[in-house]
């Protein structure tokens, strides 16, 4: 773990889409900051044992569902409070990304769900969140986006499309919700999951090459972003997209 951040200690956060990748490794950095979580994620296998990674129910807890639908926004919300007593930190990871090719030719049903999951289920979690605990408390969100939200990307429209709505949202919540809740997000580049394999594996050397940094992302760089918007150390900061793309965009655009 780097340099700890201020403020995070005995909070608690519910992370989405939290059972691997990304979204764990935001779980993971919370736990080492002394945050309380909870996951969600489809499947209830990898977030079980995610959260035994995590070190059980003093730690994490998991709540198995689809994160677009908002019988499981709410029951992961409460189950959060039941828990642990308290929501300081939403952190809206779950995405999908099923459509590839031109947008011309994408079935509108693919399109409506990435929509359904990158954009209008992120507002429900907010929702659920502000009205269990956030609008009355206060507290953090930070929304992943993608740099393929900031200009065209080749075959995955779908998804850039969704995470520009995504970021729009994120400047959108964080005026209508100050000063009580602050609303921000990340933006990154390729980052070695298994959500991403498709645009690297077998290349990476090569693909890594466009990154002005030399490499691809881990998980960790994107959790330690999270963790610093999350805490108190930024405290003045609302309605940002904080871009982790390791130079990329200074190379080649998105």
């Amino acid at each position: 773990m780097g340099a700890r951040v201020r403020d995070l200690q005995g909070k608690t956060a519910l992370i989405t889409g939290a059972s691997r990748g990304i979204g764990l490794g935001i779980a993971r950095r919370l736990v080492a900051e002394g945050t309380r979580v909870c996951l969600t994620a489809r499947k209830p296998e990898p977030l079980e044992a995610a959260v035994a990674e995590l070190g059980g129910p003093e730690h994490a807890i998991g709540v198995p569902g689809k994160a677009d639908d908002p019988a499981h926004q709410e029951e992961a919300v409460a189950r959060t409070l039941e828990a642990f007593g308290s929501l300081d930190v939403l952190v809206n990871n779950a995405g999908i990304n099923p459509a590839y090719g031109p947008m011309l030719g994408l079935d509108p049903a693919v399109l409506r769900k990435v929509f359904d999951v990158n954009v209008i289920g992120t507002l429900g979690w907010v929702r659920a969140a502000h009205r269990a605990y956030l609008g009355e408390h206060g507290g953090a969100v930070v929304n992943v986006a993608s740099v393929a939200g900031l200009g065209p990307a080749a075959n995955i429209g779908a998804y850039a499309a969704s995470k520009a709505a995504l970021i729009q949202l994120t400047a959108q919540l964080a005026d209508e919700l100050s000063p009580l809740i602050r609303v921000n997000a990340v933006a990154p580049a390729v980052v070695k999951t298994s959500f991403a394999a498709a645009l690297y594996e077998g290349r990476e050397e090569k693909v890594a090459a466009g990154y002005a940094l030399g490499r691809l992302g881990v998980p960790e760089d994107v959790a330690g972003a999270v963790a610093f918007l999350a805490s108190a150390d930024a405290g003045w900061i609302t309605g940002q997209t904080l871009v982790l793309d390791g130079g990329l965009l200074l190379k080649s655009g998105v």
